[in-house]
């Protein structure tokens, strides 16, 4: 089935995919340069806190002004326009709806977002990893109960990722790591807003005369941001993050095969079928031969000695034994891939990626010694980073996912380079987001003792 020539029929006979946007930043803004451009797509509504920024982001990326001068979803869907708006319960409400996109950014409003989506029966894309690796195993059993889809977002790496997945094991193939590439050092955990720019190489002038928010920028870098896509991927594609979470190892394209295998073959995994982060830099900062910064790749291992040949006639790098190979996607190009994402649920019925199981997760962990009485600032702050960590060890030591570690008061210290625990926190149990996650730990936890 040809997704565009679907989408082309759907706009020719008058039903194309209606969408509701949710946060009209980077992400939504990239989208929202390409969704015109589609045949089949309309995007209906946008709900952003701040309306003046959404409609400013309209016409940054090409849309005429008067396109988003509808009054009500219900004219926005009579006239081909777009309704802006600052309620976006209301706009996920709204009659005439197939899809909404959350693209805020923020854990408690995915969560919430999602499951308004479940209440009136709307499809949802969660490009909001944020929320997805802290409660997405339980959103999308809420999902499948109310018979809707609840989807990755195509374009950002999870997708992508759990696409390459997806294509080895239909063509046979055992999947021995699967994961991205990132700019890191160790020293980045440390960093934080204040120190950011100098990591990046930004001048003052640069950030002076750009859109740059500082902590969400460092949380890319101080390791959070790739924490939570492997846990997002390691959840939806049925692989185990390692047990000291992510090394980040020096690797080239070339090499993925290579250092991507279990120790016992020659690699730095401590077992098959993991996630893994491949750094753009050696550990003295040079730059790594032909690096998979802004890419993603699956490491598979030959079921055969017959396979194994095969590689090797056709030309496929493999590590010296011909075993292990490794096919990767050099770019992604988040927010203008995103209408496969739309399309894909639309009209083949089907999610680009989406959360299974509880495997993952990303806890807290402090950067510096952290006093008791302390506020935390969450991802990208100056207090904690995310780490990756099997599931079943965070349950097991009471981790405090990151996605919650924004606002909370450390009620005794906590030591540079530990994780953060729930009883060193507190928490407010009847916050809508805390107790969702907390409903989902219970739940893993028993189904795991049932196990």
């Amino acid at each position: 089935m040809s997704l565009h020539r679907t989408l082309a029929a759907r706009a020719e006979s008058g039903r194309p995919v209606r969408i509701a946007l949710i946060g009209a930043g980077k992400f939504g803004s990239m989208f929202l340069s390409q969704a015109p451009r589609t045949p089949g797509l309309h995007v209906a509504g946008i709900a952003d806190l701040d309306p003046a920024r959404a409609r400013a982001a309209t016409e940054r990326v090409g849309w005429a002004r008067e396109r988003t001068e509808a009054r009500c979803v219900a004219e926005a869907l009579r006239t081909g326009g777009t309704f802006v708006t600052d309620e976006a319960e209301a706009l996920i409400a709204a009659d005439g709806i197939d899809v909404v996109v959350e693209a805020t950014g923020h854990p408690a409003a995915g969560i919430r977002h999602a499951l308004l989506c479940c209440r009136h029966k709307r499809h949802v894309v969660m490009v909001n990893v944020e929320a997805d690796a802290l409660a997405g195993p339980l959103l999308a059993r809420r999902a499948a109960e109310a018979g809707i889809l609840y989807s990755f977002a195509y374009g950002d790496q999870p997708a992508l990722i759990a696409e390459l997945v997806d294509w080895a094991r239909t063509a046979g193939l055992p999947v021995v790591c699967a994961g991205k590439g990132t700019k890191y050092l160790p020293a980045y955990h440390a960093s934080t807003p204040d120190t950011v720019w100098g990591h990046y190489g930004f001048t003052p002038e640069q950030v002076a005369g750009g859109d740059f928010n500082p902590q969400m920028f460092n949380s890319f870098l101080d390791g959070t941001k790739s924490a939570l896509e492997m846990a997002a991927v390691a959840n939806a594609c049925g692989l185990d993050p390692a047990p000291g979470g992510l090394a980040f190892p020096p690797c080239g394209v070339d090499d993925l095969p290579s250092v991507l295998r279990p120790r016992e073959a020659g690699g730095v995994l401590a077992q098959s079928g993991t996630v893994e982060v491949v750094s753009s830099l050696e550990r003295d900062g040079r730059p790594v031969f032909r690096d998979l910064r802004w890419g993603v790749y699956v490491v598979v291992e030959a079921p055969s000695d017959y396979v194994r040949r095969c590689f090797a006639e056709y030309g496929l790098r493999t590590d010296a034994s011909g075993r292990f190979a490794a096919m990767y996607k050099p770019y992604h190009l988040i927010g203008l891939e995103l209408g496969l994402s739309v399309a894909s649920l639309a009209v083949r019925g089907e999610p680009t990626g989406a959360t299974r199981d509880f495997r993952g997760d990303v806890v807290a962990t402090a950067k510096r010694d952290l006093a008791a009485g302390e506020r935390l600032d969450g991802e990208g702050g100056h207090t904690v980073y995310g780490r990756l960590m099997p599931a079943s060890a965070s349950l097991a030591a009471g981790g405090l996912p990151i996605g919650l570690a924004h606002g909370l008061v450390l009620t005794r210290p906590v030591a540079a380079g530990s994780p953060v625990a729930w009883a060193d926190v507190a928490a407010t149990p009847d916050d809508p987001a805390v107790a969702f996650r907390r409903e989902m730990e219970a739940t893993f936890a028993r189904e795991a003792l049932r196990t």
